[in-house]
C-alpha cells in the first residue's frame, strides 16, 4: 500500500528550513494567485520542506468537490483520497526517477526544467485523466526543490503516464520509460511559423476556410499545414496538437 512517505526521497527531501526573508513566500502566494485570477489556470505550491500544500487556486478542476482550502489542509492527503492506487504507485515511480534525474543539472539549469505526466483523478463515481506539470520556483542554496508549481489541466490522452521531462533552451527533451524504469532523450519537434499559426487559429475556433482567408493561402495548402502539424507532434486532433506544441514551448 502507498504512503504519503514515499513520496519523500533523500533527493526530493529539505531538511534543513531554507534561510529566506520572511516575506518570500507571502510574496510568492499572491503572485501565484493574482496569475490564477487573471487566466483562471488550476495550479498549486508545493512546499517541500513542510511537505505540504503552500497555495490552491479555487479553479474546480483540481478540487475534486472540495474547496481550495480544504485541499490546502489535506496536502498529500489529498492524492490518496482521489488518485486510484495503480495511478499512487505510478506517481511515487515518476517522483523517484524525476527528482534523481532533476538533480543532474546544476543550479541554474534546474530552473529551465520542467515534468509533465498524466494521470487520473476520482471523485465519488466519476473518474478524469488530467495533466499535470511541476516546475521550480524556489531551490535551497544546495539545489534542492524547495517551492514547486504545478498547473493542472484536462488530458487529452486516454491513458495515464506519458512522462517527459524538459528543460527550456534544449533541443531534445526526455520521455521516461517505465518498462525500463529509465530516461531516454527524443528529439524535440520543430514547426515552420505557417503550420504553427494554423494551430493558433483552430485552437480559438476558426475552421479551415476561415483560417484560408485569414493567412490568405488556399484552403488545401491550410489542410496540408495541419496535417504537417498533426504528423510531427504525432496527434489527431487540434487539442491534442495545441496540448503537444504547448508542451514543446512552441507558442
Amino acid at each position: 500500500m502507498t504512503e504519503i512517505k514515499d513520496f519523500f526521497i533523500a533527493a526530493n527531501t529539505v531538511s534543513t528550513e531554507p534561510d529566506y526573508d520572511s516575506n518570500v513566500l507571502s510574496t510568492l502566494v499572491h503572485t501565484v494567485d493574482a496569475f490564477s485570477r487573471a487566466t483562471y489556470q488550476s495550479v498549486y505550491l508545493i512546499d517541500y520542506y513542510k511537505q505540504e500544500f503552500l497555495y490552491v487556486s479555487d479553479n474546480p478542476l483540481f478540487l475534486c468537490g472540495h474547496t481550495a482550502e480544504e485541499v490546502k489542509k489535506m496536502g498529500y492527503g489529498f492524492y490518496f483520497e482521489h488518485v486510484p492506487e495503480e495511478d499512487l504507485k505510478m506517481l511515487v515511480e515518476i517522483n523517484s526517477s524525476g527528482f534523481k534525474f532533476f538533480d543532474t543539472f546544476d543550479n541554474v539549469d534546474k530552473y529551465q526544467c520542467s515534468i509533465s505526466y498524466h494521470f487520473h483523478l476520482k471523485s465519488g463515481s466519476k473518474s478524469k485523466l488530467i495533466n499535470h506539470q511541476l516546475t521550480p520556483v524556489l531551490l535551497t542554496d544546495e539545489g534542492k526543490m524547495w517551492i514547486g508549481m504545478c498547473i493542472v489541466s484536462l488530458s487529452s490522452h486516454k491513458t495515464a503516464g506519458h512522462v517527459e521531462f524538459h528543460k527550456k533552451g534544449s533541443s531534445n527533451f526526455w520521455k521516461y520509460s517505465f518498462e525500463g524504469h529509465r530516461w531516454k532523450e527524443s528529439e524535440s519537434v520543430a514547426l515552420k511559423e505557417d503550420e504553427l499559426e494554423v494551430l493558433r487559429l483552430s485552437a480559438a475556433g476558426l475552421t479551415m476556410a476561415e483560417i484560408a482567408d485569414r493567412m490568405c493561402r488556399s484552403l488545401d495548402t491550410i489542410k496540408f499545414y495541419k496535417r504537417q502539424a498533426f504528423e510531427k507532434l504525432g496527434v489527431t486532433n487540434i487539442t491534442e496538437a495545441v496540448e503537444r506544441a504547448s508542451l514543446n514551448k512552441l507558442f
